[in-house]
């Protein structure tokens, strides 16, 4: 009598499944910035991405839906890092120059990777400039410690991203990120100075 061997299938273990998943969306991310470096992101379609992985369509719709979800993950992720490390140098801040400083570096630097990866097109279209919010906390943070004066928290974070926001956009060639965040401080500076020192609100006359 002939035995045959009996044939399982074995599950495999939720560990190496997470890490073939992990080890494709990198796969998909990677070749994304490489093909968004190279073409420039608006001539980008989804099947350059495809072509420049190893993998099929469908395992690629399996993560993404659309160039435009792509985009977004490397943006996540860039800001993922230097979002923290913007917070932390902020919160070890003991000058108001050195709170503006390091708010404009961090911001310069991300925009100078992302546009030199053909991810960035516009600096207002990633989740760093969306952190009016968190620097606005910050601000009321460094009040608190005496890094800054008693200010409106909201007015000035938002005047910060403006500011960084229009240099970015002006300045699409530039490259020099402490130049550049040294010019945004010492402009923001003075422009803080007289709003710190503003004691009651300014009549105008329509």
């Amino acid at each position: 009598m002939q035995v045959v061997p009996i044939r399982t299938k074995k599950a495999i273990p939720s560990g190496k499944r997470a890490q073939g998943k992990a080890a494709n969306r990198r796969i998909i991310l990677d070749a994304a910035k490489r093909v968004f470096a190279e073409m420039g992101y608006s001539a980008v379609k989804v099947r350059d991405i495809i072509r420049a992985t190893p993998l099929a369509s469908g395992t690629f719709y399996n993560y993404f839906r659309s160039k435009e979800e792509v985009f977004q993950a490397l943006c996540d992720e860039a800001a993922q890092i230097v979002g923290p490390a913007m917070r932390e140098a902020r919160h070890k801040a003991k000058t108001s120059e050195t709170f503006f400083y390091a708010t404009f570096r961090a911001f310069f630097a991300y925009i100078v990777e992302r546009r030199a990866s053909g991810v960035g097109p516009d600096p207002l279209h990633n989740p760093v400039t969306a952190g009016v919010g968190t620097l606005k906390q910050d601000i009321e943070n460094a009040i608190s410690r005496g890094v800054l004066p008693p200010v409106n928290a909201q007015v000035l974070a938002a005047a910060m991203w403006g500011l960084a926001s229009g240099l970015a956009d002006a300045l699409a060639e530039w490259t020099d990120i402490d130049d550049a965040a040294r010019s945004a401080t010492a402009f923001m500076l003075q422009g803080f100075r007289a709003l710190a020192t503003e004691s009651k609100p300014v009549a105008v006359n329509y």
